[in-house]
């Protein structure tokens, strides 16, 4: 059987790749996960593609298990994983709950990280694993302290692994959009710490983009000349001037 597994297919990023691979893949089956069974659920009446509706919070380690627990049973093939589970809060690092910031690298760094040890075995040359990462990945950005560095992780394991299962013919890529219209801007932005963002993308634009790139066995996908330039500009400029400048964007000294 083979079967494309997608994390945080809830909403998002993670949707719009289920409906990605439901058009660009024969598959026998998706398996997506999320909290939300109803929206998962949803899925299915939308996609050409069988989906299997798995309700997991994959920030609860039981959940992880039975991921692993599904695959012994099932012996599948994952032909795509894509990793879009994720969350960020944007504040001012000490006046932010403890749990929600744990929760943060919990769900963006931990259960990815879990997720691609668990899929490797079922993996073979040929497929692939898509990571999400952010334009964040490339700098630390104050007021966004604890999501930027768990997606700093993001974009360096997954270029690691990458480099490791070459020889095995399973590629990865690290997708590093920048400021996107979804529900994550919801759960992150509660006050106006964070108030300056320079232009939108749409989710199903970063996928498209994302998809291409795939195609072109790209290792990173981004979204957008600006964004691309800023990546450029970013690996080579002081890392306090960076920090300065998006300071001064927010109005933070």
């Amino acid at each position: 059987m083979k079967i494309a597994v997608v994390t945080g297919a809830s909403s998002g990023m993670g949707r719009e790749f289920v409906y990605a691979v439901d058009r660009e893949y024969n598959l026998d089956e998706i398996w997506v996960i999320a909290r939300r069974a109803d929206r998962l659920n949803e899925l299915a009446k939308e996609c050409r593609t069988k989906i299997r509706a798995l309700a997991w919070d994959l920030s609860d380690k039981n959940s992880l298990e039975e991921y692993k627990t599904h695959l012994e049973n099932e012996k599948p093939e994952i032909s795509v994983l894509v990793n879009a589970a994720g969350y960020g809060l944007f504040g001012t690092f000490e006046d932010m709950d403890l749990h929600d910031q744990l929760g943060i690298a919990e769900v963006n760094d931990r259960a990815l990280t879990a997720m691609c040890l668990l899929s490797l075995p079922y993996m073979k040359s040929g497929d692939t694993i898509i990571n999400i990462g952010s334009n964040s990945s490339w700098q630390p950005v104050p007021y966004m302290a604890v999501y930027a560095a768990s997606k700093a992780y993001v974009l360096s394991f997954s270029r690691a692994i990458g480099r490791e299962l070459k020889n095995r013919g399973i590629h990865v890529m690290c997708v590093c959009p920048g400021w996107i219209k979804t529900e994550f801007m919801d759960r992150a932005v509660h006050d106006d710490t964070v108030k300056y963002y320079d232009r939108w993308y749409t989710a199903k634009q970063v996928i498209d983009q994302a998809m291409k790139d795939l195609k072109k066995k790209k290792k990173v996908s981004i979204l957008g000349a600006p964004v691309r330039r800023q990546v450029r500009l970013v690996k080579h400029l002081p890392v306090d001037f960076v920090m300065n400048t998006w300071c001064k964007q927010q109005g933070k000294e």
